[in-house]
């Protein structure tokens, strides 16, 4: 029997060494389950500077447009030009600029900048088409796509020709022609690797300070109710570049953009149709009382009053032409959806 005890503790020790020992291996053992070789697929998709990560295939500068015009052009104008909301996209660089490397137009402080400007890496500019876009439907283009509408705008920045096919097997030398290819600094360290031969020395050497620390935060920048139109309106002071809007201080502070309070309403179906505005991303282009890529709800209901079975097919089937050349692509929403959105707006698109 003692013999019997002494075994079955030195088991137990070893479980119980075993056990500790697997705790330190992995603290998390007991937490979640590996991911699966299709879920880590699912996340590996960015594609780096020296093109690892890219996957096999091409696309062509006309298959480009075709995609272009049917999922891009709604927010980005049919040449990258863009609007109101979005930067322009195209524009500013020249065939010297091909050749150098060194967009000129940027040491120009009053010249807009464009994405082909700044732009240093086609890879950056393959994986954020692939990933983001389009806005309402992230993900949803297929590889040749992306490749084509890369493509495209390539070609509508003077990089390749109309008749060219971008692939895996020439984006290399794509980017060769990029007009900004040689403006990027790599002395940040923020490389991962040594792409582009950068420093792999941090600018910033800095020691934390933990001394005399501020323990409640202060508002540099309020304007005071008397102060805040005494040069007039900011917003409309805006320049036409940058990022810089300007706040609108014709209006109190918190109420800009606020509707008079007799057009306010709290309905059951006024609150479903504005919630379904926003589910179905109608209000990435359309604002209540705004203009912003396409017209205010208000405009449009005062626009067609009573008129509920024409706006349901409209916001269906999309179109252009009736507001401008902006297009908007048909959506996807159900038929449901749509009249009641429709409704809400032919009722005079009330909060």
């Amino acid at each position: 029997m003692f013999n019997s005890r002494k075994v079955l503790l030195a088991v137990a020790a070893l479980v119980f060494a075993a056990w500790v020992s697997a705790q330190t291996a992995n603290p998390y053992a007991s937490v979640g389950r590996l991911a699966t070789p299709k879920e880590v697929a699912a996340w590996d998709i960015d594609v780096r500077p020296d093109f690892k990560g890219l996957p096999e295939g091409s696309g062509s500068v006309g298959k480009g447009q075709d995609v272009w015009e049917s999922k891009c052009a709604s927010c980005h104008g049919i040449f990258g030009e863009s609007n109101e909301v979005f930067m322009p996209l195209i524009g500013g660089t020249t065939a010297e600029d091909v050749k150098t490397g060194r967009v000129a137009k940027l040491q120009d402080p009053t010249t807009g900048r464009t994405m082909l400007m700044k732009l240093a890496t086609v890879s950056t500019l393959w994986d954020y088409i692939n990933r983001a876009m389009p806005w309402n439907q992230p993900k949803s283009l297929t590889t040749e796509e992306v490749y084509s509408v890369t493509a495209f705008l390539l070609n509508l920045g003077g990089v390749v020709p109309e008749n060219f096919t971008l692939s895996d097997k020439n984006i290399a030398e794509v980017q060769a022609r990029m007009p900004n290819r040689n403006g990027m600094t790599t002395k940040h360290a923020m490389w991962p690797g040594n792409e582009f031969n950068g420093s792999r020395q941090p600018d910033v050497r800095n020691t934390a300070c933990m001394k005399n620390c501020t323990t409640e935060p202060s508002v540099a920048s309020l304007l005071p109710d008397f102060a805040r139109n005494a040069h007039g309106n900011l917003a409309e002071q805006n320049r036409v570049i940058g990022a810089q809007h300007g706040v609108d201080t014709s209006r109190p502070e918190g109420q800009k953009g606020v509707a008079p309070a007799a057009t306010i309403s709290v309905a059951p179906a006024v609150s479903a149709a504005m919630a379904l505005a926003q589910k179905n991303n109608c209000t990435a282009c359309h604002a209540v009382d705004k203009k912003i890529l396409g017209p205010s709800f208000v405009d449009i209901a005062k626009k067609h009053p009573a008129k509920a079975e024409y706006l349901a097919g409209k916001i269906k089937s999309g179109g252009s032409g009736v507001w401008g050349s902006i297009p908007m692509p048909a959506q996807t929403l159900t038929d449901a959806d749509a009249k009641l959105i429709a409704a809400w707006l032919a009722a005079g698109a009330g909060r």
